[in-house]
């Protein structure tokens, strides 16, 4: 195929199910013959645009005043979400997540897509939200996570409105699209996979978006 085949992913660096749904993802592609046409293009989604930079409540306590459940609730949902993590080779710690407003975090992906680190770029910050209890928002942590993973001109960021326009515009696409929730793959601009559906699931819809490319 001389056309790459796009998978364009619409995700959140604290959304739990993102992080699922990418491990998942490379998962699948890892059985997925047709691996190397592939390219992925991560896409900004904020859950809450509107969160503040920090909060005075944990994630569990959160939660609980979110959707009005019992704190011990709150808890076994996480525990049930380290324990899906666990079983993809990861491990969480959720007690120690510290949410945030993550539209900075997208502007540094943004970044990262024009040196194509974006992969290594959105998988360390979902790390350093899900794992070591990093605020993804200060800009300090930030320029840390992406000097680590070597991209560049961050530090420009925080003088300008770069990138802000990017990270809008694959929300305006997104609401375009009809995406309200993520994680949320766009599989050659055809088919739509929508939440952690597993690898197998994600796997069988790229057979047939292959095939259905294929026989075009």
């Amino acid at each position: 195929m001389s056309d790459p085949f796009f998978i364009d992913l619409w995700s959140d660096v604290v959304c739990p199910f993102c992080y699922l749904g990418a491990r998942q993802l490379q998962l699948a592609l890892d059985r997925f013959e047709n691996v190397g046409d592939v390219v992925i293009r991560h896409r900004a989604f904020e859950l809450d645009p509107k969160a503040p930079t920090d909060y005075d409540l944990s994630l569990p306590e959160l939660l609980a005043k979110k959707y009005s459940m019992p704190i011990e609730r709150a808890k076994a949902l996480n525990d049930r979400l380290e324990g899906e993590a666990s079983v993809l080779g990861m491990t969480w710690s959720m007690k120690d997540a510290r949410p945030t407003n993550t539209f900075d975090a997208h502007r540094v992906i943004a970044l990262s897509v024009t040196q194509e680190l974006d992969q290594v770029m959105s998988e360390r910050l979902f790390r350093a939200y899900f794992c070591e209890g990093q605020l993804v928002s200060d800009r300090v942590v930030l320029t840390a996570l992406a000097n680590e993973v070597g991209v560049v001109g961050v530090e420009e960021l925080w003088s300008s409105d770069a990138f802000s326009s990017a990270v809008r515009a694959d929300e305006d696409d997104a609401r375009e699209l009809g995406i309200t929730g993520v994680p949320s793959l766009l599989l050659d601009e055809k088919f739509m996979v929508v939440g952690a559906q597993g690898a197998d699931q994600i796997l069988d819809v790229l057979q047939r978006a292959w095939a259905r490319r294929a026989a075009a």
